[in-house]
């Protein structure tokens, strides 16, 4: 008997002892477990002041609303993984309906858009294809129009200037027969110091060209990048942009303003939407714009059944 006692004391110590054992692991594993990604990354980088989110025009339907984009990568060492992707409202709004885009969507037929521009479209700065700003639009439209047919062409070339990209219009624009065009011009022009008046008349003989070709038309403007803000003629380029978009009742997507908006208003470094090239964007800021064209597209190509279920008796002041 005694020696049955002495046997079940001695596994009775032996268990203790595993139990602690196990326990001061458990504790050791929880502090010593890694931070998360977000917090691997450096601390997240919040705006000085309150930012609110991107909001819709009244009218927009509900599928528009736009929410917060986490980044698929970082955008740069020390930069949070994730930022909201917040702008103001009329910066993600087209002053013009885009008819041709509206009229194929309303026929169901399949949409085709063309995005033709130089390195901000081919995507100079991503960290793949698929992370590019036609790419990351694809994406985003036929999340916004589900069961809709759509492709977006991606015709951007490296060092292109608003003259070569005209000359590649017929084949690689109208080939196509879209129904919409994003044209990104200014960057390379402004980066050479080319003057700005040549530009101008290119510029609208382009916008004709399209528009005769029976198709919409968005201008995007330069990016706000520090290569670009460092050329003296940056600003008048944005102007004449703007400009050349309201003579030819055109829309334009200001790209610029809504990067300017991120770094003046909402704080965030250039590393944070800029490659480190500072010049090209990068995986969070293609996404970023991506989202922002798909809220003013698919806006302006629904524009007249939202004005008739937001104010049914409303006149048409378009």
């Amino acid at each position: 008997m005694r020696a049955l006692q002495a046997h079940a004391a001695a596994v009775a110590v032996v268990c203790a002892a595993h139990f602690f054992a196990l326990q001061s692991d458990s504790a050791t594993a929880q502090t010593s477990a890694p931070a998360s990604t977000t917090q691997a990354a450096g601390p997240v980088q919040q705006p000085a002041s309150p930012v609110t989110p991107l909001a819709v025009p009244t009218g927009v339907p509900p599928t528009v609303t736009a929410k917060p984009l986490t980044a698929p990568t970082l955008p740069a060492p020390g930069v949070a993984s994730a930022l909201a992707c917040t702008a103001p409202a009329e910066l993600a709004h087209f002053e013009q309906p885009l008819a041709h885009t509206m009229r194929r969507l309303a026929e169901g037929q399949p949409l085709t858009i063309v995005a033709i521009g130089s390195s901000s479209t081919a995507g100079a700065g991503a960290s793949s294809p698929v992370a590019t700003y036609p790419s990351r639009l694809a994406v985003e439209l036929r999340a916004r129009l589900p069961g809709r047919e759509i492709t977006v062409l991606n015709r951007g070339v490296n060092g292109e200037e608003t003259i070569n990209m005209m000359a590649r219009f017929s084949d690689d624009v109208l080939s196509a027969h879209p129904q919409l065009v994003l044209w990104q011009i200014g960057t390379n022009s402004v980066l050479r110091d080319h003057p700005l008046s040549p530009h101008g008349v290119r510029l609208h003989d382009g916008i004709e060209q399209l528009k005769a070709a029976g198709a919409d038309v968005v201008l995007i403007d330069p990016q706000f990048a520090p290569t670009v803000l460092a050329k003296s003629e940056t600003q008048g380029m944005v102007e004449q942009i703007a400009l050349a978009a309201k003579e030819e009742n055109v829309d334009l997507f200001q790209r610029f303003a809504v990067m300017r908006n991120w770094h003046d208003v909402q704080h965030l470094s250039f590393d944070a939407f800029v490659s480190p090239d500072r010049l090209h964007m990068n995986d969070w800021s293609y996404a970023c714009i991506a989202k922002m064209l798909s809220i003013a597209i698919t806006e302006a190509a629904t524009r007249p059944i939202a004005a008739a279920a937001v104010h049914p008796a409303a006149p048409d002041v378009h």
